[in-house]
């Protein structure tokens, strides 16, 4: 799986313990596009770094290793078709989304804005991404999700379909139980590219991705 680059930020500091108690006013005043202080801290601190740190592969923080206290939620929402929104208002600077999902986790009590000092809760409608795009490279079904990261469809990287015949809900896992919706014109890409196979539950249309097969469904309702 491969992330974005942290767009539109430019020298980013180092990772370090930020105060705790500062994240909140930190988005509103990135989001809002107002000058930060000249001590950056908070969720910001964090996103500002997101990327750059020495040694974190591909850019992604290594949220799955902080654990800090919750401190409470935060008035943010993803939508069903992948817009986040601030009190209310979608967020409309697109570096700044995908630096927030970088730093985006799933946990049991649900998702989460996480620094090394600070866990916020946000809400999520559905999936937190949409996988926009699909391509066949070689023997491998390619992803691009609206924030930015390519994922490789196979065994760590599970395409699922839930819902009904009249209405599919296909995913796809992109990392650490964050999943990934599929756009209508992703999933009928891929009933293109499936195949029929017998199965214990009937015949199925499934597709091949890095040597594992998904299934899109029953033959007679994909």
């Amino acid at each position: 799986m491969r992330a974005a680059p942290s767009a539109g930020l430019s020298s980013p500091p180092s990772w370090r313990l930020l105060e705790t108690g500062r994240a909140r006013s930190h988005i509103r005043r990135m989001i809002s596009g107002a000058p930060a202080p000249l001590e950056t801290g908070g969720l910001a601190g964090v996103l500002a770094a997101a990327g750059a740190a020495p040694g974190v592969a591909r850019g992604l923080p290594p949220v799955h290793l902080w654990h800090p206290d919750h401190c409470g939620d935060i008035d943010i929402r993803i939508a069903r078709d992948g817009t986040w929104f601030h009190d209310g208002s979608p967020i409309g600077r697109a570096p700044l989304v995908r630096l927030f999902s970088t730093v985006l986790r799933k946990d049991p009590d649900g998702f989460h804005l996480v620094t090394p000092v600070e866990k916020l809760r946000i809400q999520v409608d559905d999936a937190p991404f949409i996988a926009t795009r699909v391509d066949r490279i070689g023997e491998t079904l390619r992803f691009l999700t609206n924030v930015g990261d390519e994922v490789d469809a196979g065994s760590d990287h599970p395409i699922t379909v839930g819902g009904d015949a009249g209405e599919p809900a296909p995913y796809l896992h992109v990392r650490r139980g964050l999943l990934a919706r599929l756009t209508r014109p992703v999933f009928y890409e891929l009933v293109d590219m499936a195949e029929a196979r017998v199965t214990p539950a009937g015949e199925a249309l499934g597709v091949w991705s890095d040597g594992a097969w998904f299934p899109l469904g029953p033959l007679e309702t994909v």
